[in-house]
C-alpha cells in the first residue's frame, strides 16, 4: 500500500506516509470508534457497497463494546443516510461515470468471476466476465456484454430471467444479484462498459478540484464537500480547539497533548495557530517514533530471532535508521532503494548499509539440527513475499510454486 507515494511522488519525504496511519482517537469522546468507514462509503463507494458499510460500522462498534465495556454505536443520522443510499443510484452517484474498479468489479467479483473469471479450471461455458475481451467477445453470435446495449447484452438478460435454468447467478450458488447492482451494471454498459486493471497498475490522473460551496480550506475539502452535496448531507460541525489538537498530536506523534500544550493552543488566536502545531509535532523525535512503529510492523521487526530458543538479536540499529529516517524527511525513493540494496550502493554510507537490514528482519534459527538447505529457502521466500507485500500491496506468496 506504500507504493503509491514512491510511485506517484517520487523524492518526496516520507511524512506522506503519515496519511495512511492517521487516526482520529475518537474513542476518548465517545464518538464512533470507526467515523471515517461510513463517511467514506458516503463519498465514494458505489450505491451497491453502502449497505454493507452499515452493517460494517454496525459490527465494528459492536466490537469495540464487547472489548472495550463501552457503548459505540454509528451516528444514526449518517447510518440513516447510507442506508437510503443504497435503494438510490441516482442519490448515491448524481450523474458521475461509473468506475470500474469501484463501483463494477465488487459485484461481477462477488456474483461471476468464480465461474467467470481467471481460473481457467473452473470455468463454465468458455465465459470470462474478468476482461474486456471476453466480455466483449459474442458467444454462439450473442454479446455477453455489448457497450452501449444493456438490453442485448446477454449478462443483464440472464440475470434478469425469472427461469431458474437461464438466471445468474444460478439458484445453487445461494448468491443473488439486487435490483440496485443490475441497474448499476445496465447503467455501466450504456456508458461504454469500459474495463479498468487493478487500481494499483492504473496510472493516476489528477482530478480538478470542483466548485462547491461551504468551508474549503484545501482541495481535499473540495472533493469532500461535493461528494457530501450529492448525497444529500452536510459536513459534521468543525471541532473544538481542544479537541483538534488531541487529534493531530495523537495522529502525529501517538501521544496526547500536553496540558501546556492545549493551553498555548488555545491562546493562539492567530490564522496560522494549527499549521504551528503540526510544524512543531513534525519536528518533534516522538514523530519518527510513532511512524516508523507502522513501518517497521509491516518490515517484520522484531528484537529476537522468532524461531527455536527466540533469542536476541541486535537488529536495534535498523530500527533506529527508520526513526531517523522518518523524522530527516528523507525522500521516498532513497527510504526505498536504501533498504532495498543500500548496501549494494557505490561507496555505500553506513546509514545505507543499515538500512538495507530490512532484508533481514525475517524470522530466522540457529537450531542446530535445522537443515540449512531448507532455512536458506525459507527466508528467501519470506524476504520476496514481504518485499511485494510492502511495496506493492500484492502478495508473491503464489510465486513459491508457480512461476
Amino acid at each position: 500500500m506504500f507504493s503509491g507515494c514512491g510511485g506517484w511522488l517520487p523524492g518526496r519525504g516520507t511524512r506522506l506516509l503519515s496519511i495512511l496511519v492517521s487516526a482520529e482517537g475518537n474513542y476518548a469522546t465517545g464518538k464512533p470508534l470507526f467515523p471515517n468507514v461510513i463517511a467514506r462509503g458516503e463519498a465514494g463507494a458505489s450505491a451497491a457497497r453502502l449497505g454493507q458499510i452499515a452493517g460494517l460500522a454496525g459490527s465494528l462498534s459492536r466490537w469495540a463494546t464487547a472489548i472495550t465495556g463501552r457503548r459505540f454505536q454509528p451516528r444514526a443520522p449518517r447510518a440513516a443516510a447510507v442506508a437510503a443510499q443504497a435503494n438510490s443510484l441516482s442519490s448515491a452517484q448524481g450523474a458521475a461515470k461509473l468506475d470500474f474498479n469501484r463501483d463494477i468489479r465488487p459485484i461481477l467479483s462477488d456474483n461471476c468471476f468464480a465461474c467467470h473469471g481467471l481460473d481457467a479450471k473452473k470455468r463454465k461455458a468458455d465465459l470470462r466476465l474478468d476482461t474486456a475481451a471476453g466480455a466483449y467477445t459474442a458467444i454462439e453470435g450473442a454479446f455477453p456484454i455489448k457497450p452501449g446495449n444493456p438490453d442485448t447484452s446477454t449478462v443483464i438478460q440472464r440475470m434478469l430471467s425469472k427461469d431458474e435454468d437461464e438466471v445468474m447467478p444460478p439458484p445453487d450458488s445461494h448468491k443473488k444479484v439486487t435490483p440496485a447492482q443490475i441497474e448499476i451494471l445496465q447503467r455501466w454498459i450504456k456508458e461504454g462498459a469500459e474495463y479498468k486493471k487493478h487500481w494499483a497498475f492504473e496510472a493516476p490522473v489528477k482530478a480538478a478540484p470542483p466548485s462547491v460551496k461551504g468551508m474549503v480550506k484545501n482541495g481535499i475539502d473540495a472533493f469532500i464537500q461535493a461528494r457530501l452535496a450529492d448525497a444529500g448531507l452536510s459536513p459534521s460541525p468543525e471541532a473544538s480547539k481542544e479537541t483538534l489538537i488531541r487529534r493531530v498530536t495523537l495522529d502525529l506523534t501517538g501521544l496526547p497533548p500536553t496540558l501546556a500544550e492545549i493551553d498555548a493552543f488555545l491562546a493562539d488566536s492567530g490564522p496560522d495557530a494549527y499549521e504551528k502545531v503540526v510544524a512543531r509535532l513534525l519536528k518533534s523525535e516522538r514523530y519518527g517514533e510513532h511512524m516508523g512503529r507502522f513501518w517497521l510492523d509491516a518490515a517484520r521487526y522484531a528484537d529476537t530471532h522468532g524461531l527455536h530458543l527466540d533469542n536476541e538479536r541486535s537488529m536495534w540499529p535498523y530500527r533506529d535508521w527508520v526513526v531517523r529516517a522518518f523524522n530527516q524527511n528523507l525522500p521516498y525513493d532513497q527510504f526505498t532503494v536504501w533498504q532495498l540494496a543500500g548496501d549494494l550502493l557505490p561507496n555505500a554510507t553506513v546509514d545505507q548499509q543499515i538500512a538495507s537490514g530490512f532484508n533481514r528482519c525475517n524470522v530466522t534459527t540457529s537450531e542446530g539440527g535445522s537443515i540449512n538447505e531448507e532455512f536458506v529457502f525459507r527466508y528467501a521466500v519470506d524476504r520476496a513475499d514481504t518485499t511485494m507485500a510492502v511495496w506493492l500491496g500484492l502478495t508473491a506468496g503464489c510465486a513459491v510454486c508457480h512461476d
